[in-house]
């Protein structure tokens, strides 16, 4: 394992001499494999290391142990040590996403290089992910090496390489209980499908992650022969289709959809192919692409879509709002949280306010610190009854809301926009 460790830090250019290597440490056998290897190979290197931990407050008791035990190791090898911490809440993507998003927003204020301890067997696994949920190129990419300022030097080491490598130096590390459990897809891609792969091929993994890299290299050209600019649509509809599928997503990205999905790029292409100069598609969160007969323009609706009440026990599904929402008096898999009357899915008001990890603000204030612009604000979704704000779109829910017994339980699911095109 070290030799592959340290080729892919040499050779692949993720590290070079002088650099300061933040180790990102969870306190399981991946984390701990890799920052005992950078402290083996920091003096070869030429590079400085220090470790990070962030605790989740996810498992309680277990939790906290991990932290206990990341400092204890490093304590034992001298390594400094950052640790953070914060109660993470469910955002609009689930659990998981909240989570990571909270540990990265963590590790990225450090200086230095960021090294995360995916693995072949991680990346085989996202990439068989992003198949079942349906990709392109960037989805069979998998997990990329290099992120910014966060490096990944394992994804061509697997799990049974980290775990001779753990028994040769008889390194100690944590097992997160939640691993263990089928709950989400990953887990159950890990339990389930990955063993009957590798009884096919024992180095299922390891060519999972070479055909990722390849496909990686693929999409870096196609993307290396986009022009700067946006070409007029009459340009367009002379390109191959996988040419124009990604001068659409970048557009849509350029445009306040930072994460389009495919039929956010269908629209898009139908938008190209339309005879109608003046063709339109609306998108969740009042974004409107449209034709300017040979141009894609965004255009700005500063209406909010209107209120809609939210039946409990019940579900409404809310094109113009982009959502979905499910409201239980009994546990339904959601959010329990306090309520006070009816729900609605409405706009900002004046006088809302959230209350979230770091203390209580104005709406707007949060709003304006996370820079949305105002034509955008009164378009964010927010599910409140006559106490206030209960959940934004984006922020997550009010932490006021989930202390005491639940009167209520919460699911709020992401829908995809009507990709029918509007003609004008």
């Amino acid at each position: 394992m070290l030799n592959k460790l340290c080729a892919a830090l040499a050779e692949d250019g993720l590290v070079r001499p002088g650099d300061h290597i933040v180790c990102a440490v969870s306190g399981g056998a991946d984390s701990v494999a890799l920052l005992f290897g950078l402290y083996l190979l920091k003096e070869k290197l030429g590079v400085t290391l220090s470790a990070a931990h962030f605790n989740h407050h996810l498992r309680g008791d277990e939790s906290d142990g991990d932290e206990d035990f990341v400092r204890d190791f490093c304590a034992g090898y001298r390594i400094p040590l950052e640790v953070g911490g914060a109660r993470v809440q469910p955002g609009p993507k689930g659990l998981e996403a909240a989570a990571r998003e909270a540990r990265y927003a963590f590790l990225r204020t450090l200086p230095g290089k960021i090294a995360t301890a995916h693995t072949a067997d991680d990346n085989a696994e996202t990439v068989l992910m992003h198949l079942l949920r349906g990709t392109g190129l960037k989805g069979l990419g998998g997990i990329r090496p290099v992120s910014g300022n966060v490096i990944r030097p394992m994804l061509a080491i697997t799990r049974q390489e980290v775990e001779a490598f753990l028994a040769e130096y008889s390194l100690p590390h944590r097992e997160d209980s939640s691993n263990a459990a089928d709950a989400f897809l990953r887990n159950r891609i890990r339990h389930g499908v990955l063993p009957l792969l590798r009884q096919e091929n024992p180095g299922a993994a390891l060519a999972i992650s070479a055909m990722a890299r390849r496909v990686r290299q693929d999409e870096a050209f196609l993307q290396s022969l986009l022009e700067e600019d946006m070409p007029p649509v009459s340009r367009l509809r002379q390109l191959p289709p996988a040419l124009q599928c990604r001068y659409a997503e970048r557009f849509l990205k350029q445009n306040g959809i930072p994460e389009p999905e495919q039929a956010h790029i269908t629209g898009v292409l139908a938008l190209i192919a339309s005879e109608k100069p003046s063709a339109r598609m609306d998108f969740p969160g009042g974004a409107v692409i449209a034709r300017d007969y040979d141009r894609l323009v965004r255009q700005y609706e500063t209406a909010a879509p209107e209120a809609a009440e939210i039946p409990c026990p019940g579900e409404r599904e809310l094109p113009r709002w982009g959502i979905r929402v499910r409201c239980s008096p009994t546990p339904n898999g959601g959010v329990g949280v306090r309520t006070q009357g009816s729900l609605t899915v409405r706009g900002r008001r004046e006088g809302d306010s959230l209350r979230l990890s770091g203390g209580t603000k104005s709406l707007k204030k949060r709003m304006i610190d996370r820079k949305i612009s105002a034509d955008r604000r009164g378009r964010i979704p927010v599910l409140a009854d006559s106490g206030g704000v209960i959940w934004v779109e984006g922020f997550g829910f009010h932490l006021d809301r989930l202390s005491g017994p639940p009167t209520c339980y919460v699911v709020i699911e992401k829908i995809r926009p009507d990709t029918n095109v509007r003609e004008e």
